[in-house]
């Protein structure tokens, strides 16, 4: 019977360490404990923990002699681990590694304000260039500017509106220049991402440039890129 225990308690410890690798990766980052690359690494694991467990649960599951209420549970944590981590994994193999997303490549809107935020951070908010643009281009090419048939005062005014229903911290808000500069935090690990909203005439309407910028992370597997079209979407609607 020894065997038989043994292999349940692994199926367990997997599933288990799987789960509590995953839920200490972002809370750990944001209360200082570890690097965010530590944090990632965890992920990592967490995924690879959540894979080998759900392999041994459906072995133990398959076989008579190992099958047991304990092996069925752990294989409902270990596959929610695997399954979310691949999701990840697929989002973050499925865009650029990029971290700088701008509707305007050619002339990006600079930060200003939210400058003295970033000190010490990794990245610079110095644009990429052409370099950045087209991998850009590349993985995003629906990110563009948005023309509004209203006046740059009134074009202002909802998106500061919208960047507060969005949750953002704003920074800076200058009407009469159509600046508005503000900070988002991402969900599970905490990341600051600062964001630079501009607004000028165009035509008889205003025209609304978006960049968003990570402090760190060479990949932002997506999220300002999603940041951005939302905001244009609701901006728009």
């Amino acid at each position: 019977m020894r065997p038989i225990a043994l292999f349940r308690g692994l199926v367990i410890f997997l599933a288990l360490a799987a789960a509590l690798a995953l839920l200490a990766s972002g809370p750990g980052y944001r209360l200082g404990a570890w690097h965010f690359r530590t944090g990632i690494s965890l992920v990592r694991w967490a995924g690879y923990l959540g894979i080998a467990g759900t392999v041994l649960a459906i072995v133990g599951l398959a076989v008579p002699l190992l099958r047991a209420r304990s092996i069925a549970a752990a294989l409902v944590i270990a596959g929610v681990v695997a399954a979310i981590t691949g999701v990840w994994a697929s989002r973050a193999s499925s865009v650029p590694r990029i971290h700088d997303i701008s509707t305007d490549t050619v002339d990006p809107p600079q930060l200003v304000a939210t400058l003295p935020l970033r000190a010490g951070a990794e990245n610079t908010a110095v644009y990429g260039g052409p370099k950045l643009a087209a991998e850009q281009k590349r993985g995003y090419p629906d990110i563009a500017p948005l023309a509004l048939p209203v006046p740059p005062q009134a074009a202002f005014e909802r998106a500061q509106r919208v960047a507060g229903e969005m949750g953002w911290q704003i920074v800076a808000a200058d009407p009469a220049a159509g600046r508005l500069e503000a900070t988002d935090t991402t969900a599970w690990f905490g990341f600051h991402d600062d964001i630079v909203v501009r607004i000028s005439p165009a035509g008889g309407g205003s025209r609304v440039d978006v960049r968003s910028v990570s402090r760190v992370g060479r990949s932002d597997i997506g999220t300002n890129a999603k940041r951005i079209r939302a905001f244009l979407a609701r901006l728009a609607a």
